[in-house]
């Protein structure tokens, strides 16, 4: 199986910075797109920022220009960047990434457990 684990979240002041990381373990053949995902209470589950393979990335109109997602494919690990928060960045921090786990299989949606984010104004 593969597992998903994220870090870096915590509690910063609008304005501040946080760096989250994702790193993906276990059965990886090859990791195709990864990407972060946020919840705040109450709401549903938003895209954030995706990256390919290759490099080529997708923002949130709420945080192009504010937030960078960047990965390094020989650690299996992907980043966000997140410069110049809101309050209303506060969530649960999810991160998404599509794994074949073989040469074989079609590729799967795997999750990481979450990480919070707080921004307090």
């Amino acid at each position: 199986q593969v597992q998903l684990v994220e870090s870096g979240g915590g509690l910063v002041q609008a304005g501040g910075s946080l760096r989250l990381s994702c790193a993906a373990s276990g059965r990886i053949f090859r990791i195709n797109a990864m990407g972060w995902y946020r919840q705040a209470p109450g709401k549903q589950r938003d895209l954030v920022a995706t990256i390919t393979s290759g490099g080529s990335t997708t923002y949130a109109d709420s945080v192009k220009g504010r937030f960078t997602i960047s990965r390094d494919n020989a650690k299996n690990t992907a980043y966000l960047q997140m410069n110049s928060l809101k309050p209303e960045d506060t969530a649960v921090y999810y991160c998404n990434a599509d794994v074949k786990t073989n040469p074989v299989v079609v590729a799967r949606q795997y999750w990481g457990q979450g990480t919070q984010v707080t921004v307090s104004s």
